[in-house]
């Protein structure tokens, strides 16, 4: 089985919550580093690790930043990183996986299950191999101790419970390693 390294500059993660009971901000981290075991025709057998750097949030909006930074929400001083581990990988269907592991939070590791699509590998001009993966997720914020909300005048709270997150991965490989 080849091992993959990922290619930090086209990997990424992307958040989207709800706003205000109205909208969805959505946000990314750069600065993915991983490793991960995979063959397309022996899916089952392989694994992944991700480790996010925190600090790289963005949302386009500075103040906004710092608040999703600090102890409120992911205290990223205390908490600097974001780290996925696979336990299990189950096709669901051609180039289809359901990638079950623990994810750690500001310090509180909880189950989640991705969904992850293959899209395909090539070789690059760079002398190595290159494959492609979309992986989602949703969980509840909550579920990390990430709980800080404000109620609205209305009825209803400034930030949703439920976090979509959508990782793109270019994962490599130097030629010199048997194809998957």
């Amino acid at each position: 089985m080849a091992r993959w390294t990922f290619n930090e500059a086209h990997t990424a993660a992307e958040f989207c919550v709800r706003h205000m009971m109205i909208t969805f901000v959505r946000g990314t981290f750069k600065n993915l580093s991983g490793t991960l075991e995979f063959d397309p025709d022996h899916p089952e057998a392989g694994w992944v690790e991700v480790s996010i750097d925190a600090s790289t949030l963005w949302s386009g909006e500075p103040e906004r930043d710092e608040h999703l930074r600090s102890e409120d929400f992911l205290d990223v001083a205390g908490h600097p990183r974001i780290v996925f581990r696979s336990t299990s990988v189950t096709p669901v269907a051609r180039d289809e996986y359901r990638v079950t592991g623990d994810l750690s939070i500001r310090g509180v590791t909880r189950p989640v299950t991705l969904d992850v699509s293959y899209v395909g590998q090539c070789r690059s001009p760079f002398d190595d191999t290159r494959a492609g993966f979309v992986a989602t997720t949703r969980i509840n914020r909550h579920d990390f101790g990430v709980s800080w909300n404000a109620d609205l005048r209305d009825a209803g709270f400034v930030v949703g419970d439920d976090v979509l997150i959508t990782i793109d991965l270019e994962a490599e490989r130097p030629d010199d390693t048997p194809a998957a």
